[in-house]
């Protein structure tokens, strides 16, 4: 029992190291973490940036069917915003979350899962 008690942390911390990719530590201090987007240029991020600003303004005045005239382009490239919204989606740790969901199935007693293995 306590063997495989052992053995589950092990799996555990190996999944983390392989899974945890989506957040980084910033190094200058404790609990403050980076997420990266891959962008193709200034321009690129300039669009991002105004695509967000542009979906916050609809969505915090939801009534109002166009967005304010002293926006050039009134549309919104939600394909954009989708994209961002994927890159910074953790699919790793989700993976990660699955795999000791395995573990560690709900339900079962610490007996039932000594007499499994």
């Amino acid at each position: 029992m306590e063997t495989d008690k052992i053995q589950n942390i092990e799996n555990i911390e190996r999944l983390a190291e392989m899974c945890f990719r989506t957040l980084k530590p910033t190094g200058d201090r404790d609990g403050l973490y980076t997420a990266e987007i891959r962008v193709f240029g200034y321009l690129e991020l300039a669009s991002i940036i105004k695509n967000l600003m542009k979906l916050c303004i609809v969505a915090v005045d939801h009534e109002a069917v166009e967005l304010p005239c002293t926006i050039k382009s009134s549309s919104i490239d939600v394909g954009l915003i989708l994209g961002i919204a994927l890159q910074l989606f953790p699919v790793d740790e989700f993976e990660l979350l699955s795999e000791i969901s395995d573990l560690y199935p709900k339900g079962k007693t610490s007996e039932e899962k000594s007499e499994v293995a």
